[in-house]
């Protein structure tokens, strides 16, 4: 099977992990501002930035920022917990976190927190893969995937996913996931739902992904960040809920978006003992813990109240019909995300390049997204987190609309 990337060499492994088009890079806004500042021109519209969600634009878990101040009362006591994060806290996740995915966690021995799921997907990577391991990643998936294996030195084996193909699944090519399997692949890495294109993955996909596993003893790395963020009429399938041993799972998930908890930088990885243990270690070198007043905030997720996250589902689900039709009606392709908040559109053919395209949305239409490349070998397509203010959106999807017939070949 033909690799995606060759390992690379050490220079090279820290000019992959290039920031540039990275979700949120604050730079870019600076650079729009300096250069409108220059050119004295004025854009259209609010600038929108689409690269990340606006968590503004809605209402924090009630009572965040209280548990927050009460640990700041407590000081020491909750400054400076265990590596893995406080004991009192993992056993309450636990306990919601296992009703939630439905089988069975060890507060003690099989959870730890972590400054946000983008560092508890860098200790599991870390913790798993080694110079020279394969790893089996979707395309398209989450950026940071290919990266983080590239950078440990592992031989990337890519996985497509037909999104658009119009089924009940996700679109994962389950042969394909097999011969990778067969070749040798340690490691199977993936978002559900999957991030750019909010699909999730069907029971079929999941339940065969886990038979797959356990025949050719492969450790999972499963990142749930948005699977409470489930639209009407969708169904989830939580993959540790499918016989596939503790030992080779671990779960990714934390308060983000969804909750409007960006801020506090809060993640937690669940499942293997053996690889909770690998990543504790590996976090006290670190960053020694995720922030010991943050944890705190933990208490109010799962806990929000009655209608909390269904009004929050809503909200998103509104938002993202308004931006499907606008793009649809444009001439834009997009799958209809059935969790999350990312859309995953493709342009029409363009008489310019993506990335001219992006920067001159930037400069030209006050709108910055993440290009599609950023996920896989996609340079028709670009990602939106929609998670916006609602008019604003939609008028910065018009505006994306209308540039692409401006450009169209």
């Amino acid at each position: 099977m033909k690799n995606e990337a060759k390992m690379l060499s050490d220079n090279d492994k820290f000019a992959a992990l290039n920031t540039d088009n990275a979700p949120g890079q604050e730079v870019r806004q600076a650079a729009v501002a300096i250069d409108v500042l220059m050119r004295g021109e004025a854009l259209p519209g609010r600038l929108v930035d689409f690269s990340h969600g606006d968590v503004d634009a809605f209402t924090p878990t009630p009572g965040a920022f209280e548990h927050f101040t009460k640990a700041v009362d407590a000081g020491a006591r909750q400054a400076y917990t265990e590596y893995r994060g406080s004991a009192d806290i993992r056993m309450e996740l636990a306990e919601k976190l296992a009703a939630f995915t439905g089988a069975p966690i060890s507060a003690e021995h099989g959870t730890i927190v972590t400054p946000g799921t983008q560092g508890a997907l860098f200790l599991a990577v870390a913790s798993l893969v080694n110079h020279g391991d394969k790893v089996a990643i979707v395309q398209p998936d989450y950026f940071a995937n290919r990266k983080l294996v590239q950078f440990f030195g592992g031989q990337i084996l890519p996985v497509t996913m037909d999104y658009m193909g119009g089924s009940a699944d996700a679109g994962l090519d389950l042969t394909q996931l097999r011969a990778t399997f067969e070749a040798g692949a340690k490691v199977f890495l993936f978002s559900n739902p999957n991030n750019p294109t909010g699909a999730v993955y069907s029971e079929r996909e999941i339940g065969k992904i886990a038979e797959l596993a356990a025949a050719f003893g492969v450790t999972i790395i499963a990142d749930q960040l948005y699977s409470r963020l489930l639209y009407q009429g969708e169904a989830y399938t939580h993959m540790r809920a499918c016989g596939l041993p503790e030992e080779r799972m671990i779960t990714i998930m934390g308060p983000s978006k969804t909750e409007s908890l960006s801020g506090y930088r809060l993640g937690i990885a669940f499942g293997s003992a053996p690889i909770i243990e690998r990543m504790e270690k590996l976090q006290a070198i670190v960053s020694l813990r995720a922030a010991g007043y943050n944890q705190a905030v933990l208490r109010t997720w799962f806990s929000e109240p009655a209608g909390w996250m269904d009004d929050r589902i809503r909200l998103h689900q509104a938002l993202r019909d308004d931006l499907l039709a606008l793009f649809r009606d444009g001439g834009l392709q997009c799958r209809t995300p059935q969790a999350g908040s990312y859309l995953f559109p493709t342009l029409p053919a363009l008489a310019i390049s993506q990335q001219d395209f992006i920067r001159l949305l930037r400069h030209q239409a006050n709108v910055i997204v993440t290009p599609g490349t950023e996920f896989g070998p996609h340079p028709d397509s670009i990602r939106l987190n929609f998670s916006q203010d609602h008019m604003s959106a939609v008028a910065a999807g018009r505006r994306i609309v209308e540039m692409a017939h401006r450009y169209r070949r």
